[in-house]
C-alpha cells in the first residue's frame, strides 16, 4: 500500500542498492585535490555489499524532496539491475561513462561501484609505466593487458615532473603514492602525493616526517615504509626510517637503521624487506627489516650476493632477470642459499639500453617483464612444464608500445642504443579498478 500510495503522489522509489550508507563512505566525501591542497587519505577497507538505509531520502525538508523525480541510471530499468549492467562494461570504457551524464558519473566515483566490480571478479589490473625522457621530464601511461592497449591519463602534477629520486608504490590496490625526492630548484622533499584509479585524479596525502630522495621504499601489510637515502645538508646521508599507515592517515618513525645507506635495490621477501645500498663511504652494504620486530640486522648471504635489479617475489619464491634484456630468468634458492637458473625463453633482443629490463610486476598471476622501449613480457612462473617448446603459454610476448616483431627492428634498436637512451623506465606498478 505503501508504494502505491507514492505512485499516486508521482514520486519514484529508488532500488536499495543506491540509496545505501556503506557504499558512500567517507572515502568518497573527503577527497580533495592536489590545488585544494587538502590532506586526505582514503582507508584501506573496501565495502563489498551496503547496507539498505530505508531513510537515505528522508530529511527535514522531506516534503520537498518528495516532489522531486530522481532519474533513473537507465531508463526502463531499477537502479539495481542498472548497476549489474554498468559493473559488466570494460574498464576501457569508463572515462566515456563518465561522460553519459552526471549520475553516472557520481556512480563511477563511488568506492560501491568498484567494490561490486572487484567482489565480482570483474575488477582488471592494469599496468603503469613512469618514465623519464632525454630532457628530464617524467611521463606516465597505463597499459590495458585485455585489449593490449596504451591509455592516456592526466598530467604528472607539477612538482615531480621534474623530481629525482622520488618513490613510488601502491595502497589499498588501487591508489599511486608518489613521494619524497628532489626538486631541481627547492631541494629534497616531504611531499606525499596519490592518484587514485577510480577517480583518474591525483590527490594530496600527509607529508613524510623527513625530506628524502634516492631512499628505499616498500609496501607490508598495507603499510608504506621509506627509509635511508639522502638529504641536502649537513647530514646527506640518511638512517632514518618511517612508515606511513593509511588508515590512521599518519607517518611515524620506525627503528633506524644500523648504518646510513642510499639503496639502490630491495624487495620483500619471506616477510621481510631486504636492501642492498652503498653507506656514507660508498661501500656497498644490505640490510633486513623486521617489522614484527621493528629491528634491522645486516645480511651478508648467497641471495644478497646474487642479487641484481629488478627482482620481484611472487608465490613465496624470489626471481631476477639473468640477462640484460630479461629474456632469461633465475630463482632464489633458500634451502641452498644460491640462485640458480629457472627459464630461457629463447628469444634474446639484444643489450641495449632501450631492450633493457626494467621492472618486474606481478600482473594476473604471472610475471610481466617490462623494457625501457615499453615492450612487455608475461612468463607463467607457476607452470610446471618450463620447456618454451612445449609450452607456447609460458612465455608470451604482448603486443604494446614499443613492441617490435622483426629482426630488423631489433637491430635498429640496438644501434639506437648506442648513442644513448632516449628516455627510461623509473618506476612500474600495477593498480586495480
Amino acid at each position: 500500500m505503501e508504494q502505491s500510495s507514492n505512485t499516486l503522489r508521482g514520486f519514484r522509489v529508488q532500488a536499495p542498492l543506491v540509496d545505501s550508507v556503506s557504499c558512500y563512505c567517507k572515502v568518497d566525501t573527503g577527497l580533495k585535490t592536489v590545488a585544494e591542497a587538502g590532506k586526505f587519505v582514503p582507508g584501506s577497507k573496501l565495502c563489498i555489499q551496503p547496507d539498505i538505509n530505508p531513510n537515505a531520502h528522508k530529511s527535514k525538508n522531506s516534503r520537498k524532496e518528495r516532489t522531486r523525480v530522481q532519474p533513473p541510471l537507465l531508463p526502463g530499468l531499477p537502479d539495481d539491475l542498472a548497476i549489474a549492467c554498468l559493473i559488466r562494461v570494460p574498464r576501457v570504457e569508463h572515462q566515456k561513462l563518465r561522460l553519459v551524464c552526471k549520475s553516472w558519473n557520481r556512480l563511477l566515483a563511488r568506492n560501491f561501484f568498484y567494490s561490486l566490480r572487484k567482489s565480482l571478479g570483474m575488477a582488471e589490473d592494469w599496468v603503469y609505466v613512469f618514465k623519464r625522457d632525454r630532457d628530464g621530464k617524467i611521463s606516465w601511461n597505463a597499459f590495458d593487458p585485455i585489449h593490449q592497449l596504451w591509455q592516456p591519463l592526466p598530467p604528472v602534477p607539477r612538482e615531480y615532473s621534474e623530481a629525482l629520486g622520488f618513490g613510488c608504490a601502491v595502497l589499498s590496490g588501487c591508489h599511486l603514492y608518489l613521494f619524497g625526492g628532489k626538486d631541481p630548484l627547492k631541494g629534497s622533499m616531504r611531499r606525499v602525493i596519490f592518484y587514485s584509479a577510480r577517480t583518474n585524479k591525483w590527490h594530496r596525502a600527509p607529508d613524510m616526517l623527513i625530506k628524502r630522495h634516492f631512499f628505499g621504499s616498500c609496501v607490508i601489510n598495507n603499510c608504506l615504509y621509506v627509509a635511508g637515502g639522502k638529504c641536502e645538508g649537513t647530514q646527506r646521508t640518511l638512517r632514518s626510517a618511517e612508515v606511513y599507515d593509511p588508515n590512521r592517515n599518519r607517518w611515524s618513525f620506525i627503528q633506524d637503521m644500523s648504518t646510513a645507506m642510499v639503496p639502490f635495490i630491495w624487495v620483500v621477501y619471506d616477510g621481510k624487506w631486504f636492501l642492498n645500498g652503498r653507506g656514507s663511504h660508498r661501500e656497498v652494504m644490505s640490510e633486513a627489516y623486521d617489522p614484527e620486530t621493528n629491528s634491522w640486522t645486516p645480511v651478508s648471504d648467497g641471495m644478497v650476493s646474487g642479487w641484481c635489479n629488478p627482482s620481484i617475489s611472487l608465490n613465496g619464491r624470489l626471481y631476477a632477470p639473468d640477462c640484460r634484456d630479461g629474456c632469461k630468468l633465475r630463482v632464489y634458492d633458500g634451502a641452498t642459499d644460491s640462485w640458480n637458473k629457472f627459464i630461457d625463453s629463447k628469444l634474446h633482443l639484444g643489450s641495449s639500453p632501450a631492450l633493457e629490463a626494467a621492472a618486474l610486476v606481478p600482473l594476473n598471476g604471472k610475471l610481466c617483464i617490462i623494457r625501457n622501449n615499453m615492450s612487455i613480457s608475461l612468463v607463467d612462473v607457476s607452470s610446471s612444464d618450463k620447456g618454451v617448446e612445449s609450452n607456447p603459454h609460458l612465455w608470451e610476448n604482448i603486443a604494446g608500445r614499443g613492441h617490435f616483431k622483426t629482426l630488423f627492428t631489433n637491430i635498429w634498436s640496438s644501434i639506437a642504443g648506442r648513442s644513448g637512451l632516449r628516455s627510461h623506465i623509473v618506476h612500474c606498478q600495477v593498480l586495480q579498478a
